[in-house]
């Protein structure tokens, strides 16, 4: 059976970040924005999220900085490497944004940057933004 994107229905979304309660209180905002979601996919660092990656279809990825194992910019360092970055659209979601770290992200492919905590507002905002979707 070949499924077409188009079928299946919401939003499937990977969280990246090393703190379970994080990862929790990011599922419920998602789940508080208002968007049809199919699956929430979570990872406890970049190493995971990769593996994720390769054997799910992810729309979009929200991904921590600073993690142990492999980080949030190792992972898109390596996504970027191999293309990935171009087909799955990453956005940070830290604590730590300095203008220089985030103008860093952009130029290596991260298509937004959002500052903990965040509305579920935001997040849908960000979610249509960085997908190209209409509300």
């Amino acid at each position: 059976i070949i499924i077409n994107r188009e079928q299946i229905m919401g939003y499937s979304i990977l969280l990246v970040d090393d703190s379970e309660t994080i990862r929790a209180v990011l599922v419920k905002t998602l789940k508080m924005a208002g968007l049809e979601i199919n699956e929430i996919f979570q990872a406890e660092n970049g190493k995971q999220a990769l593996e994720l990656i390769d054997n799910n279809w992810i729309d979009i990825v929200f991904a921590d900085i600073n993690m142990p194992v492999m980080s949030g910019i190792e992972m898109v360092d390596e996504m970027h490497k191999n293309g990935q970055i171009e087909i799955t659209p990453v956005v940070m979601v830290s604590t730590e944004g300095s203008k220089q770290r985030v103008d860093e992200l952009i130029s290596k492919g991260v298509r937004a940057f959002v500052r903990k905590p965040a509305t579920p507002e935001l997040f849908k905002d960000v979610i249509l933004d960085v997908l190209g979707k209409e509300t």
